[in-house]
């Protein structure tokens, strides 16, 4: 995994909103636990608000959070499809869930996206 990779997926660990420990995230990442010490440093120089620890653990703060994704037409066609799927073969609940998220992806879609692509689940 690119280390700009690694940094996004720690970021999103810790967003979480639980204490995670470096064992525990050098294990999702499938990283050195002095691998863990070294982002985790590096993202706290870099001004992303860190809280904990070594040997108690870490903690993203709430006020902070990484922004949302951009997908580009195709991904949102293959969600946008995953989500017809979702609601044509499961049960209510399930179903609702998925309309309740495709409309929070339609609300932060520039324009030009929300006319290409029709997410109606």
């Amino acid at each position: 995994m690119r280390r700009a990779d690694r940094l996004f997926q720690l970021m999103l660990l810790l967003q979480e909103g639980k204490v995670r420990t470096a064992r525990y995230l050098a294990e999702k990442l499938e990283v050195s636990e002095r691998t863990i010490y070294r982002d985790i440093s590096d993202l706290i120089g870099s001004g992303i608000p860190i809280d904990g620890e070594a040997g108690v653990g870490y903690l993203l703060r709430n006020e902070y959070r990484l922004p949302p994704l951009m997908f580009n037409s195709d991904e949102l066609k293959a969600l946008a499809l995953g989500a017809l799927m979702v609601r044509a073969w499961s049960d209510r609940a399930l179903g609702s869930v998925t309309a309740t998220a495709i409309r929070k992806i339609e609300s932060v879609l520039p324009e030009n996206l929300k006319k290409e692509i029709e997410l109606q689940a």
